[in-house]
């Protein structure tokens, strides 16, 4: 009894010393992890600096924004410390892409982006009716100001409104948005028709920014630039771009719609530019074996450097 009671001693402790060891080495993992997942995001967080740096350096060297700049090339550093961690990152300029906030300019809805919307669509394979219903989701996330009533007499003197359905200025009222603001493109998942395939395929020529803006024609893809000329071939644009990127970038507004050699377009309905402010930043770092990654918006202007309007890491 003596014996067996010995070795019922010893199994139970060698069964709880066990249990102890393998929590140990799960609290290690974890805290091994965590170690990473925080190194990681501030290899992330100095890409971002960098990244602003690099986008007000080129500001201020050239007012134009061109693929060309050091910016636009991917940045990966290794070994970045003393681990041997390493990390890599690249920029996009949001201005090369279709804005979907420039379907409602000014509290109406601008039905020349809409239609540059549904021909970008159509460009990329997409049918027309999904290019709608994109379009009816980013309009209702706006606040719209109605159509002047032209015999109605308050709309020229103004009036009295009594807040009611039955006050004579009550159809004139804003109308406020009946669905949430999108922020990102991802914010589309939920819409009927939508997935990750037709997402990856709108992702390089559409974005979502907080203002309007125009198209940036010395970083924008020939699709976009086609959309965005009433009028222009997708192989016009093509043409077109080919010259760009050998060298020839757009220097003003009026070089590129003299190149356009469309004498009958109208130049203040093109609404392409030559320079970008808002950027998007793509990020990873990979810290022992975690790998973290980073997505960031930043707004740049004349005055100041780059400013993050907002930031998402992830791992």
């Amino acid at each position: 009894m003596a014996v067996i009671s010995a070795l019922l001693i010893v199994t139970v402790v060698a069964v709880i010393a066990a249990q102890i060891v393998s929590r140990q080495a799960l609290f290690t993992r974890m805290v091994q992890a965590e170690q990473s997942r925080v190194q990681g995001g501030w290899l992330l967080r100095g890409a971002l600096e960098l990244s602003r740096q690099m986008l007000w350096q080129a500001r201020l060297e050239d007012p134009l924004t061109r693929l060309d700049q050091p910016w636009a090339q991917p940045v990966r550093v290794a070994d970045a410390n003393a681990r041997g961690d390493t990390f890599e990152f690249w920029i996009e300029d949001e201005q090369g892409k279709l804005n979907l906030r420039n379907l409602v300019r000014e509290g109406r809805v601008d039905m020349e982006e809409v239609a540059s919307f549904e021909r970008l669509c159509q460009a990329l394979g997409l049918n027309v009716a999904l290019a709608r219903r994109i379009g009816q989701r980013v309009i209702e996330s706006y606040a719209l100001l109605p159509e002047p009533a032209a015999d109605d007499e308050t709309a020229v003197t103004g009036g009295f409104s009594s807040a009611r359905l039955t006050s004579p200025s009550a159809a004139r009222e804003i109308l406020h948005p009946t669905r949430p603001k999108l922020r990102v493109l991802d914010d589309l998942r939920n819409l009927k028709g939508i997935d990750d395939a037709i997402l990856e395929r709108l992702r390089p020529y559409v974005t979502i920014l907080p203002a309007n803006t125009w198209i940036n024609g010395n970083t924008a893809r020939a699709e976009v630039i086609a959309a965005h000329v009433p009028g222009l071939s997708l192989q016009q644009a093509q043409s077109l771009l080919a010259e760009r990127d050998q060298g020839r970038w757009f220097i003003n507004r009026g070089d590129f719609v003299n190149r356009l050699r469309m004498p009958d377009s109208e130049m203040t309905r093109i609404r392409i530019g030559i320079t970008s402010n808002w950027f998007l930043v793509h990020g990873r770092a990979l810290s022992g074996e975690r790998l973290v990654s980073l997505h960031a918006l930043l707004q740049r202007n004349e005055e100041q450097h780059p400013r993050i309007i907002w930031s998402r890491t992830g791992a």
